[in-house]
């Protein structure tokens, strides 16, 4: 086979492994899994591999999480909660039960993510527990809509932001925003290929700068509290309707839509079982005790008529308590966004990795970057889909469409918890949560997502048939078996292509297969 002689051309290649720290090493390796000195008991001990290496510290780990929650909505709209709660009081309650709400199913995912050790955190949960199908619907509605979709929305809301000053008195052109979206995404797509390093550096940096908005933001609404401005913190005109609450809430958790995402690269953060829990409880705390803080800076100056009627939240603050340094929020806006577009697409690039390694997506999502130790296609192919939506006239109905499904499959992936403890008693576990937490998440993950069926049925429906789109796709692609022999061989062929023009290898030096 051709990817046999292109494997053994590389002759003198770098292999990751483990050592009993749990760290990464590199080690040269011939082509027959010997050292490249000549010792024996290379990688491998006989064919040796190119695996995703370990790179990601536990401050690494809080800023993946941190900045892939805080992304624009905190700035520019939090709105969604006090349309549907009516008063300040019950919108900042709302707020504080969400961000427990993200804790409560975070603290579930780290009982999974170090009894699981694999990357694609709920997609991999899924499949240990309930198998390849129900896997796949959550795998297809992930990587197909709900993170492309999110991305370009994401780096469609950087480069409106970093337009703005450009067209101060009217909306940036739409051509000029995506493309200057399409710009963020490709420069981000090449440094994720280059070096998880980098990408890690990059949310360290942009976390760090979003971190200092709202913290800027805080000091101003604290120093207005101390001044006893304090009129707006009211219950009136609470909304206590079970749907309104239920919308409400579903806003609220919206916003904190990420806390799950370190468990995507768990095969690349230093000794998982005790940087993950760690980084999932430091990062989750203080996200809520920022979001929550924000609102209430928001609420010392806006009135909840002026909130209501902004189209940026943080943008109308600003001009209100920054006077001449209003102009820095905007500006803080797109440095979080551009994280935000990174954190997608570094934990986004593993689902497709972990997807192609059960055998559910192309082959060539498996294989790494022989010098970058990088998923290199899988990157690639996340990116692609990202600039194929920003073609489409309205993605953001996409996102809406399928919202009730994405908090559907982590109320399923919660449920793996009890079962795998019925199922499977004596999978080692790590950590071991009290069997309430995942009873009551998975009671609340019922609530907000039945009720807003009920509210938005039409919506519902088209979630339900993108759903649905997953059974043909599976049918034909992973469970028919014998397809035709044209068919492999072009696959293949067209696998061996995409191998030489990237330099990738899968974790197994063997040919190419279908």
């Amino acid at each position: 086979m051709e990817t046999e002689s292109l494997n053994r051309k590389n002759s003198s290649r770098k292999s990751s492994i483990v050592n009993g720290n749990g760290d990464a090493t590199t080690k040269l390796t011939n082509g027959d899994g010997g050292d490249a000195a000549g010792g024996e008991g290379g990688a491998g001990g006989g064919g040796g591999e190119v695996t995703l290496k370990a790179k990601m510290s536990l401050l690494n780990g809080c800023t993946v999480i941190v900045g892939s929650i805080i992304g624009s909505g905190i700035f520019v709209s939090p709105t969604g909660v006090l349309m549907y709660t009516g008063s300040v009081n019950l919108a900042l309650i709302v707020w504080v039960i969400s961000g427990l709400f993200s804790m409560v199913g975070a603290y579930c995912y780290a009982e999974l993510g170090t009894m699981i050790t694999k990357s694609g955190a709920d997609y991999a949960y899924i499949m240990e527990t309930f198998g390849p199908f129900m896997a796949f619907i959550r795998l297809w509605i992930e990587c197909m809509i709900v993170r492309p979709c999110s991305q370009a929305i994401v780096a469609l809301t950087f480069s409106t932001y970093v337009l703005k000053p450009f067209f101060p008195e009217c909306t940036p052109p739409e051509d000029a925003a995506r493309l200057l979206a399409v710009c963020c995404i490709l420069v981000l797509t090449l440094i994720n290929c280059w070096d998880v390093k980098w990408a890690t550096a990059v949310q360290d940096i942009f976390t760090y700068a979003k971190l200092l908005a709202l913290f800027v933001i805080i000091a101003t609404g604290m120093y207005q509290l101390y001044m006893g401005n304090v009129k707006y913190f009211t219950f009136d005109n609470s909304d206590t309707k079970v749907t309104s609450l239920a919308l409400s809430f579903y806003s609220g958790l919206f916003a904190y839509n990420g806390w799950n995402y370190l468990n995507f690269i768990i095969e690349e953060l230093k000794d998982p079982v005790k940087n993950l829990p760690r980084a999932i409880a430091i990062s989750c705390t203080l996200v809520t005790v920022v979001y929550v803080m924000a609102n209430v800076s928001f609420y010392t100056i806006l009135s909840p008529e002026e909130v209501l009627g902004s189209s940026a939240v943080a943008v109308t603050y600003a001009e209100r308590a920054f006077g001449m340094l209003a102009w820095t929020i905007p500006v803080f806006v797109a440095l979080s966004t551009f994280g935000a577009v990174n954190g997608i697409l570094l934990t986004s690039s593993r689902l497709f990795y972990a997807g192609a390694n059960e055998g559910q997506m192309p082959e060539i999502l498996t294989m790494i970057q022989i010098q970058r130790f990088t998923p290199t296609p899988a990157v690639l192919a996340m990116a692609l889909l990202s600039m194929l939506y920003l073609t489409v006239s309205d993605i953001f109905a996409l996102i809406n469409y399928v919202g009730f499904a994405t908090w559907l499959s982590i109320g399923v992936a919660v449920l793996c918890l009890p079962w795998l403890r019925w199922a499977q008693p004596n999978l080692p576990r790590p950590i071991r949560v009290p069997l309430v937490f995942p009873i009551v998440y998975l009671i609340a993950t019922v609530f907000v997502t039945v009720v807003p069926m009920y509210a938005s049925p039409i919506e519902t429906g088209y979630g339900i048939l993108m759903i649905l789109s997953s059974i043909p796709v599976y049918l034909v692609f992973i469970a028919w078996k014998n397809k035709p022999i044209w068919f492999q061989k072009s696959m293949v062929s067209l696998t061996h292509f995409l191998q030489k023009l990237l330099m990738v290898l899968g974790k197994q030096t063997k040919p190419a297969q279908v």
